[in-house]
């Protein structure tokens, strides 16, 4: 599996492309930005998007997905419950003083227990809200497991739970419930920032030792 994992955007969101070798489809994770480095890093890889999904709808991790679907047509996919936040990128862009993002429509609502298949590869969406309500995480079984965690879990930090339907107790347990179960080596890659692995933030991620 091709896991290519890049900073986009003036708040350098990790986006993420996940291809398979065999078919050259890929998924595509967090397109906030820089949409023409994602093609290119596409076509380095002979790989065609099938799936556009966001972990979250804050503007640095869906800004250019309206962009890329255009250019590849592929299927758009966030949690149902993020959608006022994607309907209202302008609010988010006035916040920041950037300029307003397209808005498409979404053609899949994830939720818990979804697998998303492209090649012969998938993805299980775990849902971990806590940084916004519609926060997912999304796991690669089998040989090539990890986690890409959004803006859930960081390397020694957490997501931040004082925007728009925030919840440190929400989060807490998203983390608890649905991440720490998984093996210690199993690697993390956040939205922001550089990779760790669950059993790193087990044992020394300061907001996880009373949880």
């Amino acid at each position: 599996m091709i896991h290519e994992v890049f900073p986009v955007g003036m708040l350098a969101c990790n986006c993420s492309i996940l291809g398979d070798e065999s078919t050259g489809e890929a998924v595509v994770i967090d397109p906030g930005d820089d949409i023409g480095q994602v093609q290119q890093i596409l076509a380095k890889h002979h790989l065609r998007a099938k799936y556009i999904v966001a972990t979250h709808a804050h503007i640095d991790h869906v800004g250019g997905i309206e962009k890329l679907k255009q250019a590849t047509g592929a299927a758009v996919l966030m949690h149902k419950s993020d959608l006022p936040l994607y309907q209202n990128l302008a609010l988010q862009a006035e916040w920041l003083g950037v300029a307003t993002p397209g808005v498409t429509d979404v053609d899949q609502f994830l939720k818990e227990g979804d697998l998303l298949h492209w090649g012969g590869q998938s993805l299980e969406v775990l849902h971990t809200p806590g940084h916004s309500p519609g926060s997912i995480s999304l796991h690669v079984p089998g040989e090539n497991h990890r986690i890409l965690s959004g803006d859930t879990l960081f390397q020694g930090s957490i997501g931040r739970t004082d925007l728009w339907g925030g919840s440190m107790d929400e989060i807490l347990r998203s983390i608890q419930n649905r991440l720490l179960i998984l093996p210690d080596e199993t690697p993390v890659f956040p939205g922001h920032g550089l990779p760790t692995t669950i059993g790193a933030e087990r044992k020394g991620n300061p907001f996880l030792q009373n949880s």
